[in-house]
């Protein structure tokens, strides 16, 4: 499942329980594996709203492939499930000649500036996280979205920096409540207080740095007390946050939130600078966490490599396309512009491939049911930690139902196209292989940025767009949330009905008023089926990405 913790179950006495081998999972099972076990999966394919058997469904798929153009194909595929064996459509849609997606809705701005600086996208190993002093958490809500990991530490000292006054802030000895879209500046604030307090490290500068200088030269152009007004922390809370770390082991939690701009990248280059200014990344302990390329050092066992058009993932326009196959993704809720993404399924003849049924099934043509995990093989790589779960078959697969590789295989055999390694080649690769997680031999510090701040457009009657996970759910999987959160001081009530638009769209939401967020923000679950109806079907500046956050937003009663 697409979680930071990959928690690994097994069965005992004929239940399933949390395994007390894996590390992270420690014998307890998040509440989001609890709800996996209780969802009613798919059991019967379905086209154009009527039941129809498996292989009436593959006969239809197989005829529209076969009567359309490769090139005017689409294979979209979400983050609903990230086991390996999840890769082996894609395969098979690469042979054939379909168009694919690049770039990310999740994390891809973030992750092209960590791999700026330290030339990879990897996580340091657990054992570090375990033996830091002080645990900063930023822009992630730690203890719901990390639940595992957070259980390991809990015991230990937090700062968290958020819009939003979480759980985990709560529990921090530092909450600092900063204006969104301004985590960059106050990464400049805190190298300009760590070379004022001679708190740098200058080692780590001389032997892996290039480039530091630059950066603190970016970090004094400007009076501190400016820090203060843009990004709406004291100065007084900054010397507190340095004379709780000064001499600390510190490892950053860093998460989605701070890289949801059209220049993400920079935002998150200039924390991981910060980081690096202070030596974080090459200690015994501590370091920065952000979604880490899972795969790194193993390879792909599907992956093929032909010239297939490439559109990006944020910018599709599904009109375009003669048949969409989607697996495990749910747009309609999860892409940005969603009257957008409406309008083009329309036109197209859809395909939905996944367990469960989904917003994005009402646009649906056919409905293919994949077998639910506890009847396929797998391997589950953390982009958490360094730890990977191999999944057995526990459950005989219903007969109504298909595994991706079965999928792919079928459809390999039909196109006379090469065939896929055996699964249980593949699944020996992955028990068997162990890679080394390397560690960059240089760190290359961002030494200019060119960051729009959104607080130049924001006037005192609109709001800035955030959102966050919500504990009870996995993004659109799950619990439902269609609320907007408001602070009491909005002057609204709860279960007022009001309109919110922007220039990209509007919707109409439920208020629920929550003085844990900060009175200028505007605050959304992620999977609110509205919410997405306000975001900009636009790319960043550097990975292909979605900027969901890119908007101001405004509210008035319906």
């Amino acid at each position: 499942m697409d979680c930071y913790d990959a928690c690994q179950a097994e069965i005992i006495d004929e239940n399933i329980k949390g395994s007390k081998e894996h590390k992270t999972t420690n014998g307890k099972l998040c509440v989001n594996f609890a709800n996996l076990l209780k969802e009613e999966n798919l059991k019967s394919s379905i086209f154009e709203g009527k039941q129809i058997s498996l292989k009436e469904s593959l006969d239809i798929l197989v005829d529209k492939l076969k009567n359309t153009k490769p090139e005017k194909t689409l294979f979209y595929k979400g983050s609903g499930n990230l086991g390996v064996m999840q890769k082996a459509t894609k395969n098979f849609f690469t042979q054939y000649g379909s168009t694919l997606t690049k770039g990310s809705l999740c994390d891809g701005g973030g992750g092209a500036g960590i791999e700026a600086g330290r030339g990879n996208v990897i996580n340091p190993p657990l054992e570090k996280l375990l033996n830091a002093d002080i645990i900063i958490v930023w822009g992630r809500n730690f203890s719901v979205t990390s639940s595992h990991m957070y259980n390991l530490i809990k015991d230990k000292t937090f700062v968290t920096i958020d819009p939003v006054c979480t759980e985990i802030a709560k529990k921090s000895k530092i909450h600092m409540q900063i204006n969104p879209k301004t985590d960059h500046e106050l990464a400049l604030l805190f190298t300009r207080f760590a070379y004022m307090q001679d708190l740098e490290d200058r080692e780590f500068i001389e032997e892996f740095g290039s480039g530091a200088d630059w950066f603190f030269d970016i970090s004094r152009n400007r009076p501190v007390v400016s820090y203060e007004a843009t990004t709406g922390v004291s100065l007084t809370l900054v010397n507190e946050f340095f004379d709780l770390i000064e001499g600390k082991s510190v490892a950053i939690m860093l998460g989605l939130g701070v890289q949801k701009y059209f220049e993400g990248s920079q935002i998150t280059r200039c924390i991981d600078s910060f980081a690096a200014y202070m030596g974080y990344h090459k200690k015994d302990a501590g370091g920065v966490w952000y979604l880490s390329d899972s795969a790194f050092g193993y390879e792909n066992p599907f992956e093929i490599k032909l010239k297939n058009k490439h559109v990006s993932i944020p910018l599709v326009d599904f009109s375009f396309y003669d048949l969409v196959f989607i697996q495990g993704a749910n747009p309609v809720v999860s892409a940005p512009n969603t009257q957008r993404v409406i309008d083009g399924l329309k036109k197209s003849f859809v395909v939905y491939f996944g367990t469960a049924l989904n917003d994005t099934c009402e646009y649906a043509d056919l409905i293919i049911p994949s077998s639910t995990f506890l009847s396929k093989k797998d391997v589950r790589l953390s982009y958490g930690h360094e730890l990977k779960a191999i999944s057995h078959e526990v459950k005989i697969k219903d007969e109504n139902t298909i595994s991706e590789y079965d999928l792919a295989s079928f459809l390999i055999e039909q196109f006379n196209l090469k065939k896929l390694k055996s699964e249980d080649e593949v699944i020996s690769y992955y028990e068997k292989h162990k890679p080394i997680l390397e560690e960059f031999d240089t760190f290359e510090f961002v030494e200019d940025i060119d960051i729009e701040p959104l607080y130049k457009e924001k006037n005192d009657d609109n709001f800035y767009y955030i959102t966050g996970k919500s504990k009870n759910s996995l993004n659109s999987q799950f619990a439902k949330d269609d609320f907007v959160y408001l602070h009491s001081s909005t002057n609204f009530k709860n279960d007022d009905v009001v309109r919110i638009s922007s220039k990209y769209g509007n919707a109409n939401f439920k208020v629920r008023i929550d003085d844990n967020i900060k009175s200028n923000c505007a605050f959304f679950f992620t999977g609110n089926k509205y919410a997405n109806y306000l975001t900009p079907a636009q790319e960043d500046d550097a990975s292909h990405s979605a900027i969901f956050q890119e908007v101001l937003v405004q509210i008035e009663l319906s």
